[in-house]
């Protein structure tokens, strides 16, 4: 018989899991068909109502497909991979807070966290490209490793300088510092570059040197068919939603919103003042206004997190595929010293203005 706790935690990750799940699969969905309206195309519109069951009709076909590996791939690793980097990219929401105390773990180190569970999610790329035994899936294993570990240098450093704005790794401490102003206002240049390093580090078009169907095929997953290449179809898009997530939470306010919204809110249920502040005087509405105040705070983090997922849908409809020599060109020549110069500029500005955060003053 399971234990009280080990239940309730099962529950919530179940109550993140799902819903995370049904979110990838209908990003696909609405990657689709946002492409398609720019392109003039119809886009999926035939299994199910405006074609919102597409995502399923394909996961059901993929899942009955039958699985065939290569006879030459050392087939543990050749399954390993996939999975590692699944796991790895929905390890990641453990630490996301939907509103105030609304988080799996509220890690005080949640930002290291995201960084080195990201960090281990190339491993399984890199498996499953060297244990395919073929030339164009270890190449683009190669690719992806070298692109990845290079734009991981810019994201941590661009992360770095919000950290010094905060003053902690704590991702709730991240957002309600930024009651007063979101960081995206004092920090634009550093969210731009780490936008560019999300879409890069993402492996999405342009920078999908990876799966260049046109040199590699399909990259580093070219052998793997079936429920393997469901793995790796979920982990990317999971990815995506998850590093969407993060610049919401590190750049544009994460849940917050205008307190005035839930009072609007509230007027309008009521429809009375007199009969509004009488009835929130009284303590049996703490329940119901608290389960109002929770959904707002996941409809403000998920209306800004979409908003960033169609950036990266609309990145991928306007710009060309370049070349890997140019991708890594402009990461060590022309990303890294911009970063590195806002490092050295960030701090001083802090320290002459004497705004430096009180728990990194205290260091």
């Amino acid at each position: 018989m399971l234990y009280l706790p080990t239940l309730i935690s099962i529950i919530e990750v179940l109550l993140v899991t799902i819903p995370i799940l049904l979110t990838v699969a209908y990003v696909t969905v609405a990657e689709r068909k946002t492409m398609a309206s720019m392109q003039r195309r119809l886009g999926p519109n035939i299994v199910g109502y405006y074609g919102l069951l597409q995502a399923f009709a394909d996961a059901l076909k993929l899942l009955l497909k039958e699985y065939v590996s290569p006879s030459q791939a050392n087939l543990i690793l050749f399954f390993l991979g996939p999975i590692i980097t699944l796991i790895f990219s929905l390890l990641g929401y453990a630490v996301v807070p939907f509103g105030p105390g609304l988080a799996i773990s509220d890690y005080n180190l949640g930002i290291l966290y995201m960084l080195a569970v990201s960090s281990l999610a190339t491993y399984g790329i890199l498996l499953a490209g060297w244990s395919a035994n073929s030339k164009y899936a270890f190449l683009g294993s190669l690719r992806s490793t070298a692109q990845l570990i290079s734009y991981e240098l810019i994201l941590s450093s661009a992360i770095l300088l919000v950290i010094m704005l905060s003053g902690s790794l704590n991702l709730t401490v991240n957002i309600e510092s930024q009651r007063t102003i979101w960081f995206i206002i004092p920090l634009f240049p550093i969210f731009i570059i780490f936008l560019i390093g999300s879409v890069a580090e993402t492996n999405r078009a342009p920078f999908d040197l990876a799966e260049a169907e046109s040199e590699l095929v399909s990259g580093f997953m070219t052998e793997h068919a079936a429920v393997i290449f469901v793995f790796f179809f979920l982990a990317e898009y999971a990815s995506i939603v998850l590093i969407c997530i993060l610049t919401t939470i590190l750049f544009l306010g994460g849940y917050l919103y205008y307190d005035i919204a839930f009072v609007v809110f509230d007027l309008i249920q009521y429809n009375n003042i007199e009969y509004y502040l009488e009835y929130m005087a009284k303590e049996e509405t703490w329940f119901s206004n608290y389960l109002i105040e929770g959904l707002l705070y996941g409809l403000s983090l998920g209306l800004k997190s979409s908003i960033m997922i169609f950036v990266f849908i609309w990145v991928r409809a306007s710009f060309p595929r370049i070349r890997f020599d140019q991708l890594m060109s402009f990461c060590w020549t022309i990303l890294l010293p911009m970063v590195i110069a806002f490092i050295v500029l960030v701090p001083c500005i802090q320290y002459s203005f004497e705004i430096i955060p009180s728990n990194i003053s205290l260091l």
